[in-house]
């Protein structure tokens, strides 16, 4: 009977994906009326419980352990409180961007239990699972306050060297006193209580970039805000935390175009990465050892090509329906809830589950342009877009290293995979895109009622 509805499962969760995907983008639709857009989204919310419904009714007839329902309960409780959270925290925020961020959570949360389970320890389900929830709830709770902080914070756009001088520090810490993993220095500490400040520096590296860009036009001002991303990209390759100095990198391209409108600094931009990742590949013996295996896993599946080749392997294995929750061997992966969670995705929920997982990817990226090309201000149209890249390329580098369309970089899936620092500074990216949202409607329904009034008192007289 258990096998049988496994069976059934893998089929549901991709049709009530594929829906749930179908409305996020009708949603979009300018000619849409609210009314039906609140319909669309509600019917989101509970394809959302669904999915988690689903995945952990066969993660407990498989394992039969009482702790599965308990954690179930728990993560129901956690999404419950997201929506609330934002619906009277976030007032008039984008409702299909919280939906996203709830489906990414579902999809963590039933693929970072099924990992644990595959551990055959009678405290592994206590290991990513119960951590990656603890830390979320930590994040909720964070975010809960950005809104009220930013309403009271109009010196955010006046401290761009502070900024400058917080990033800085952070990254140069781990430089100097930070853990190396494989290959590159990453995060400062031991265990549980490990903290990588890359996760955290781009939010504060974006906030430089929006402030210094929404100043002037002067050429002055332009050449130190390159001077000191300069710092920041040596900082990193110092540490050997290339993924990162991607993301860095292309944040800053295209943060750089949006605000000088001139196509010549993408074209500058994307054609200096060619050179600088050959002498990468040169210089930097972990990166050598990823292009090989990006180019050829098979020569070298024994060692560096380990990784991608069981990527692989699992990825055609699970085809485009999957082999069903706990059927699959993606234990077999190494580092597989961190950095390769997309192929044990693909494996047990198949290929079909996981384009879903992308087009909820980009839907979110969309969202936040969205945002993004509807707020007044300079600089927090900035900032908006500028998080809304540092996401989508993370994502872009994650998958992309799963599926051998690049080297993998090392890099976490937003929200899905397992990381703390990960989860913890994607929750603040939107929170942030959603309380400058709030903010700027608010400001321009003030300055609408302000107008109104003046031309009514105007008349009267």
């Amino acid at each position: 009977m258990a096998q049988i509805i496994v069976s059934i499962s893998r089929y549901t969760m991709i049709i009530l994906f594929a829906i749930y995907v179908y409305d996020a983008f009708r949603v979009m639709s300018p000619k849409m009326s609210y009314g039906k857009r609140d319909v669309f989204y509600t019917l989101q919310a509970i394809i959302v419980f669904l999915i988690l419904t689903n995945g952990y009714a066969v993660l407990y007839l498989k394992s039969e352990d009482p702790r599965i329902l308990l954690l179930y309960a728990m993560e129901v409780v956690f999404l419950i409180l997201v929506i609330l959270v934002f619906k009277y925290t976030y007032q008039d925020a984008s409702k299909g961007l919280i939906n996203n961020m709830c489906m990414l959570f579902v999809v963590g949360f039933i693929i970072l239990c099924r990992l644990d389970l595959s551990k055959n320890s009678e405290d592994s389900i206590f290991n990513y699972t119960v951590k990656h929830l603890i830390f979320a709830v930590l994040g909720l709770v964070l975010t809960a306050f950005i809104p009220l902080f930013m309403k009271n914070a109009a010196w955010l756009k006046d401290i761009p060297f502070l900024y400058a001088g917080v990033g800085i520090i952070l990254l140069a810490s781990v430089l100097l006193v930070g853990n190396t993993v494989n290959g590159a220095k990453l995060n400062i500490g031991a265990g549980i209580f490990s903290f990588q400040p890359s996760e955290f520096v781009k939010i504060i590296f974006v906030f430089f970039l929006a402030s210094m860009l929404s100043r002037s036009d002067n050429l002055m001002d332009t050449l130190i805000t390159v001077a000191v991303s300069m710092v920041f990209f040596l900082i990193l390759v110092l540490s050997r935390d290339l993924g990162a100095c991607g993301i860095f990198y292309i944040a800053f391209i295209f943060m750089l175009y949006t605000a000088k409108q001139q196509p010549l600094i993408v074209i500058l931009g994307i054609g200096l990465l060619f050179p600088a990742l050959f002498m990468a590949d040169k210089i930097m013996s972990h990166v050598h050892k990823r292009v090989l295996a990006w180019q050829d896993p098979l020569s070298y599946a024994e060692d560096q090509g380990y990784q991608v080749c069981q990527s692989l392997f699992a990825i055609g294995t699970g085809g485009w329906f999957g082999t069903g929750l706990t059927e699959g061997m993606p234990y077999k992966i190494p580092v597989v809830a961190q950095d390769f969670v997309f192929a044990a995705i693909s494996e047990e929920l198949g290929a079909a589950f996981a384009i879903c997982l992308i087009l909820v990817c980009l839907s979110c990226i969309f969202n936040v342009f969205n945002i993004a090309l509807q707020i007044p201000d300079k600089f927090y149209k900035l900032v908006a877009f500028g998080l809304g890249i540092v996401y989508g390329f993370q994502v872009f580098l994650t998958i992309g290293g799963v599926i051998k369309f690049i080297p993998s970089t090392g890099v976490t899936l937003p929200l899905v995979s397992y990381g703390g620092s990960s989860l913890l500074s994607t929750m603040i990216i939107f929170a942030i895109v959603q309380g400058i949202y709030v903010i700027s409607s608010s400001e321009d329904e003030e300055e609408y009622d302000r107008r109104r009034r003046y031309y009514r008192n105007r008349a009267r007289r």
